[in-house]
C-alpha cells in the first residue's frame, strides 16, 4: 500500500505490478456513510488490480497510514 499525505489519498495494489493502461475500469463505491471516497480499479477482464481510498486519513486506521509507503 502506498500513501500521499498531501493528497490524503491511499492505493491498495492488490496484483505484483500494474501496467500502464491496465486498469480499464474504474468503479466509485459511492455511500454517504464513508468520509471520502473509494474506486476499485480492474481490468479488461473485469479482475480487480487495486483500491483507491480518497480521504484516506478519514478512512483508514492510523496503524494502517503508519505502515504505508509513502509516495505520490
Amino acid at each position: 500500500m502506498s500513501h500521499d499525505p498531501e493528497a490524503d489519498a491511499s492505493y491498495v495494489r492488490l496484483v505484483d505490478q500494474i501496467h500502464p493502461g491496465e486498469a480499464v475500469t474504474q468503479i466509485v463505491v459511492e455511500d454517504d456513510r464513508l468520509p471520502g471516497g473509494v474506486v476499485l480499479d480492474l481490468d479488461a477482464d473485469g479482475r480487480l488490480l487495486g483500491i483507491e481510498v480518497l480521504g484516506a486519513s478519514r478512512l483508514l486506521r492510523p496503524e494502517v497510514l503508519r505502515r504505508a509507503r509513502r509516495g505520490g
